[in-house]
């Protein structure tokens, strides 16, 4: 696994966190990505703006669904709000990782409820939506 730091304005304590397959990020986008870098440089990018602090791993066990990726709460929201994470499935390219930045913007799992556009992408893991594996 790997870090990406988060390089915003909010302290590191508010800031959410955002873990990526790197290896399915952006395979339900297949060759018809324009970006270069593809989903793995939008990902990068959040980090770099300080949207969330990405962490890549290899597999999160959900490779028949593609693009999957789990917002997790800022160290705050967990203690204060009861965040919990939220997994996702086919959230790539730029309209939905605008949603996903946008959300995680707004503070994410714990301190804003997920839009109602990203909430069709929500992977309901252990019986309940959002639960940690």
């Amino acid at each position: 696994m790997t870090s990406e730091r988060a390089c915003g304005t909010r302290p590191p304590g508010a800031v959410p966190g955002l873990t990526a397959c790197s290896l399915c990020a952006g395979e339900t986008l297949g060759s018809g990505d324009a970006l270069d870098g593809g989903q793995l440089a939008r990902l990068r990018a959040l980090a770099a703006r300080g949207t969330a602090q990405l962490t890549l791993a290899e597999c999160l066990d959900e490779c028949e669904r593609g693009d999957v990726v789990v917002a997790r709460p800022s160290g705050d929201a967990r203690r204060t709000a009861g965040g919990r994470p939220v997994w996702f499935e086919r959230v790539a390219g730029d309209e939905l990782t605008g949603l996903l930045a946008g959300w995680l913007d707004a503070g994410g799992p714990g301190v804003d409820p997920v839009p109602d556009a990203l909430a069709a992408y929500v992977i309901e893991r252990g019986g309940e939506p959002g639960a940690e594996a």
